[in-house]
């Protein structure tokens, strides 16, 4: 096949390009050579700024396109009105953030989106990357203005939290490193808490199966396929480091009484008062039924490690600063 990556340098990006190559398919990525402009000499680089020129597509076939990196709904009609001639089928990355709620475990594709007001939509107009206060209502949009453009030939794939090599938000990375390090450790809420995300190098794949499949609709897109918790995650990290972790849980009271960020400080923790029960446990068996499947846990964490150790030594984006995590240990109850 012809495949045609909008994006395809950063992170899920990549391990598309890689697993699409592998697969013996022919690679046009289109993006604005900013970033990873030296990866994959063997594959055409088509630059451009798909928020204000898609010419340098005009013009060309693909038997079809995926698109990583669409944030807003302008910009995503924009390029599937342009490709609707070029492509058979427009695959869109969106994200289980649509949702406008979460208010109960195992919601699936059939659950309400969020909305915005007009006026809400009006001031991200003039943004090229939009607010983050926005982004699952206008990926919503996004899902909607790519169907109108491309009726019957799209999929929307609503990922979880991506996880893997070259995740530089570091909001899975941050529990195999810190794991590894050793020592008292603090885990956050309830050791059975449930949580979800997903191998990027396992949705790359499944996104591949869904362009060369024809597959379409809505699919949520997280993991894995049996329930996960906390405590098995950590553990496993500790199975994988060998080193002398301990883990001292804290719970969601103590936690939020002490101000702890959740998610970014405090990765993969969402407290109870913050009334989202659904938010890592959603229902993915749409997407189990159409071929998804995971690479086991331990892989997963090992070769975050690894890739986590080739960095350059210094803080993180997300987790527990040292001295932040030694203060709330002096504290525990």
């Amino acid at each position: 096949m012809k495949i045609l990556i909008l994006g395809g340098t950063v992170f899920l990006g990549r391990h598309l390009v890689d697993a699409a190559l592998a697969r013996g398919h022919e690679v046009t990525l289109f993006h604005r050579g900013i970033h990873g402009k030296e990866l994959f000499p063997e594959v055409e680089h088509v630059y451009g700024d798909r928020t204000k020129d898609l010419s340098a597509l005009e013009g060309r076939e693909w038997d079809a396109v995926i698109d990583t990196c669409g944030q807003h709904p302008k910009h995503v009609r924009s390029s599937a009105r342009l490709l609707s001639q070029a492509v058979k089928h427009y695959t869109f990355i969106s994200s289980i953030s649509v949702y406008a709620e979460f208010p109960q475990p195992g919601m699936d594709e059939t659950a309400p989106v969020g909305r915005l007001t007009p006026e809400q939509l009006a001031s991200t107009e003039n943004s090229a990357t939009p607010s983050m206060e926005f982004y699952g209502q206008l990926k919503a949009l996004c899902e909607e203005a790519a169907e109108e453009e491309m009726p019957g030939r799209v999929c929307n794939v609503r990922p979880g939290l991506i996880v893997g090599p070259y995740d530089v938000s570091d909001r899975f990375t941050y529990w195999p490193g810190r794991v590894a390090r050793g020592g008292e450790i603090v885990a956050p809420g309830s050791p059975d808490n449930q949580i979800q995300f997903i191998d990027v190098r396992d949705l790359a794949e499944w996104v591949l199966h869904v362009a060369e499949t024809g597959l379409t609709g809505v699919y949520n897109a997280t993991g894995p396929a049996e329930v996960l918790t906390m405590q098995q995650l950590l553990e496993e990290c500790k199975t994988v480091s060998g080193g002398d972790a301990s883990f001292t849980w804290l719970d969601d009271d103590f936690l939020t009484r002490h101000e702890v960020g959740s998610w970014m400080e405090m990765p993969l923790w969402i407290p109870a008062s913050e009334g989202m029960p659904g938010f890592l446990s959603t229902n993915i068996q749409r997407a189990l039924n159409a071929g998804l499947t995971f690479r086991p846990l331990v892989t997963t964490i090992r070769d975050t490690l690894a890739w986590d150790r080739t960095r350059p030594p210094g803080e993180r984006r997300t987790g527990l600063k040292p001295e932040r995590e030694a203060e709330l240990l002096a504290m525990k109850p």
